[in-house]
């Protein structure tokens, strides 16, 4: 059995349906990529795997079990509206939270402690959330989320605001939790953080999922569009190899061809060759950005 099962659930909001007829679960160790463009239905669905909202129609099991008091202590969430109080010092604020998850005092004092000597920032413990940068208020709230030892852990636009160098160490810390046992749903619009993250997908599309699964299945269900080739010199005579579309010069030396035929990709790495040796030739599978923009992309407004 999964900790989360999301079972056709469905929210209406007066006449307009937010969620229609959702299904998903996650399993220990597992993050599941939630994915849709703004109005989607991606919020109101973690609002009710949170208990914020009910849905009216369907069920969410955490554990087998139906949402109660009891689950209040297993979940974590990160909002994309970032909510600590600038004036409260860190320690207070998080130790208060991680009590109100059924947390004892000693121990949400130290396990933050620990969070913070994890990130390297043991100083912040008596600073006051405005006195700190816009990048290390995101990691004081994301020790609020995970402060109480979440099984099941909600991260919406985790990354976001953050530069390389703590993208990277949130990453790398999602990975641990995950590693640990815990079962996260991850909310983004960076396709490349969800193609490291994820394996399973749900992209939603005006309230409905659209396409669902492994990722390395769903590529599969999509056309190699994109061919690279790179020489020591220019390759001539690209843009009229037949079944090319389209040929991009990289700043840093190659081309990307957009093909519209399977067979595309041996006839130009044979055009290639012929004028010289070849250093790099990939048939790309396409990306989630290219998959997401193709399957509701065309249609969104």
């Amino acid at each position: 059995m999964n900790p989360l099962q999301v079972e056709q659930i469905v929210k209406n909001y007066g006449s307009k349906t937010a969620v229609n007829h959702l299904s998903f679960e996650v399993a220990a160790g597992e993050i599941y990529g939630l994915l849709g463009a703004n109005g989607a239905g991606k919020t109101t669905t973690m609002r009710m795997v949170l208990g914020l909202i009910l849905p009216d129609e369907g069920n969410i099991r955490y554990l087998g079990k139906p949402y109660s008091q009891e689950q209040l202590s297993m979940l974590g969430y990160l909002p994309e509206e970032r909510g600590m109080y600038p004036k409260i010092k860190v320690s207070e604020q998080i130790i208060y939270l991680a009590q109100l998850r059924g947390m004892s005092r000693k121990d949400a004092d130290r396990n933050l402690k620990r969070w913070l000597e994890k990130f390297q920032v043991p100083e912040y413990y008596n600073k006051k959330v405005e006195e700190l940068s816009k990048g290390n208020q995101q990691k004081v709230q994301f020790i609020a989320a995970v402060i109480h030892n979440p099984k099941i852990l909600i991260l919406d636009e985790a990354f976001s605001g953050l530069d390389p160098v703590n993208v990277e160490l949130l990453k790398s810390t999602v990975k641990e939790l995950r590693d640990a046992g815990t079962s996260i749903v991850f909310s983004t619009h960076r396709m490349e953080h969800v193609e490291e993250l994820c394996r399973n997908i749900t992209i939603m599309h005006k309230s409905n999922p659209v396409l669902q699964g492994p990722i390395k299945e769903i590529k599969k269900k999509f056309p190699q569009e994109r061919v690279v080739v790179a020489a020591d010199g220019a390759i001539e005579g690209l843009e009229r190899i037949p079944g090319v579309e389209r040929v991009i010069l990289h700043e840093h030396g190659g081309y990307e061809l957009k093909v519209g035929a399977p067979d595309a990709g041996q006839r130009i790495l044979q055009h290639a060759m012929a004028q010289g040796p070849v250093n790099r030739f990939e048939i790309m599978e396409p990306t989630l950005n290219e998959i997401f923009i193709k399957t509701v992309g065309e249609s969104h407004e």
